[in-house]
Formats: C-alpha cells, sequence, structure tokens
C-alpha cells in the first residue's frame, strides 16, 4: 500500500432511486408551470430537476476516511489515538444503536439507505463523546483500516 492512498475511503453515494425521485420532482414543478406555457415549463423542469439533484448530492456527498493517523467522517476529523476498539455492526445490530441503544452524546454519521455500520468507542478523557457511529457498506474493511493505522 502506497504512502499517499488512504487504507479505507467511501462516499456514502445515495441510492439510485433517489435521483429518479429527483426527476419527478422536476416534472411536478414543470406540470405547475404548464399554464403559463412551453419556456416556463421547461424552466420548471431543468430548475427544479437541478435543484432536487444537487440536494440528492449533497446529502450523498459524505465521506468517511482513514488518513494520516485519523478518521475522517463528514465533517469530524478524530485522530485514530483518541479512538478505541472499533466493532462492525450488521443491520440488525446497526439499527438498535442508532435507535434504542443510541447515546445522545455520540457522532452518528448516519445513513438510513445502508444497512450496515461501525461503532468505534472514544478514549479521550477531554471528549464526551462516547462513541462514532458510522453508516458504511464495507464495515469489515473500515474496522481493518482503523486496526492497521492504530498498530
Amino acid at each position: 500500500m502506497q504512502p499517499s492512498t488512504p487504507p479505507f475511503d467511501e462516499r456514502l453515494t445515495a441510492p439510485r432511486s433517489w435521483w429518479l425521485i429527483a426527476f419527478l420532482i422536476g416534472v411536478a414543478c414543470a406540470l405547475m408551470l404548464l399554464p403559463l406555457g412551453t419556456l416556463p415549463l421547461l424552466a420548471g423542469l431543468v430548475g427544479g430537476t437541478a435543484l432536487a439533484s444537487l440536494a440528492v448530492s449533497s446529502y450523498g456527498s459524505a465521506r468517511i476516511r482513514v488518513v494520516a493517523g485519523a478518521l475522517v467522517a463528514g465533517d469530524a476529523r478524530i485522530p485514530v489515538s483518541a479512538l478505541g476498539t472499533a466493532e462492525a455492526l450488521d443491520a440488525e445490530e446497526a439499527r438498535a444503536w442508532r435507535s434504542y441503544k443510541a447515546d445522545t452524546r455520540a457522532f452518528m454519521l448516519l445513513r438510513s439507505y445502508i444497512p450496515t455500520a461501525v461503532r468505534v468507542e472514544v478514549t479521550d478523557p477531554q471528549d464526551p463523546t462516547p462513541y462514532v457511529y458510522l453508516s458504511t457498506r464495507e464495515p469489515q474493511a473500515l474496522v481493518a483500516a482503523l486496526t492497521a493505522v492504530r498498530a
């Protein structure tokens, strides 16, 4: 593995069906402007689709990376030295940790359309965050990357 290549890098992209919904929002905007003529109809189609696509794109732009001795998840950058054990969660256990087992002080990067996750303990005594919960399609790879960087 090259030093410039991060051991783990994942973008939590939105599902394909969300892009279809974005287009359908554009169609709905176009239909609302239909009584005003062809040009407003086209403007509604293009503008509505563009705005809905921008929303889907921004929501799906969250990244999880393990790079330069840190876990970067969304806007958070946590040094690996401040992290404890990482636990890969299957779909059922992940659902439990994002619902009834959840701690309100935890940092959570949730994506409901991703069924699996990783839970990493935060061991820094100065940080009140008990753990980090990260939705990921590759929980075993993320745990392995955190373990490799810590070693």
